[in-house]
């Protein structure tokens, strides 16, 4: 299902003693539906932030995030888990996977808590695993994989549900720039199947990996650039 991005004249605020901090500060931004887009800043910059608001962990103090069409701006905790569950897939620097699980049991975690019947867990499982190229390594544990692999259990783990929009953190931080480089094209790969990737990163070289690299410092988008088509 296509699902747009629209976020209007957004601020975040947190207060630490007297000191109110401008985490973001009046962003506007458009995201549409299939695009891939990397945003980027140092630490502090406030792209964690903004990927919070983004992947409906934290809404902001002011703004509207239209997903969708649907305002989510000042949704309770339970109505922003609900829109996480169908619409977004988190791909996050840490693999995340429990390490008493073999690959398939953790792509298949979040769609138990969804309530989906077992085979059709399975199934799912085991087609996000092919997908990333780890079909031989359905029944292995973490601790029998490399961080790349790991990696793409934890892609699978985001994708098997077929969210519309994958919010991608630092997925190659901890990775070597062979398996950064897999877990990259696997994320080409799966925007020319028409999914929105979004690309939260520090590093320049990483974000060249889009099609659109959106800036962020001391929390105002700076910049805003599309690659030329071709």
């Amino acid at each position: 299902m296509p699902c747009s991005i629209e976020l209007i004249d957004i601020c975040k605020t947190y207060r630490t003693g007297d000191i109110k901090v401008h985490a973001l500060d009046h962003v506007t931004l458009t995201i549409g539906s299939g695009e891939f887009v990397a945003i980027v800043g140092q630490s502090g910059s406030g792209k964690s932030t903004l990927m919070n608001l983004l992947g409906c962990l934290d809404t902001p103090t002011s703004g509207q995030y239209l997903l969708g069409g649907e305002d989510v701006s000042h949704m309770t905790d339970d109505q922003l888990s609900d829109i996480r569950n169908r619409q977004i897939g988190f791909i996050f620097q840490g693999f995340n996977l429990i390490p008493s699980l073999s690959a398939a049991e953790n792509v298949e975690l979040p769609l138990l808590y969804r309530g989906m019947e077992k085979n059709e867990r399975k199934r799912l499982s085991a087609e996000a695993l092919e997908k990333v190229g780890l079909s031989r390594r359905i029944r292995h544990q973490p601790f029998q994989m490399s961080g790349g692999q790991q990696q793409r259990v934890a892609i699978a783990r985001a994708i098997a549900a077929r969210p519309p929009i994958i919010l991608a953190d630092e997925p190659t931080g901890n990775l070597d720039s062979h398996s950064g480089s897999e877990v990259l094209s696997i994320l080409r790969g799966l925007h020319q199947e028409g999914k929105t990737i979004i690309l939260i990163t520090h590093d320049n070289a990483i974000a060249q990996s889009a099609d659109r690299v959106i800036r962020i410092q001391d929390g105002k988008k700076i910049e805003d650039l599309r690659k030329a088509a071709g």
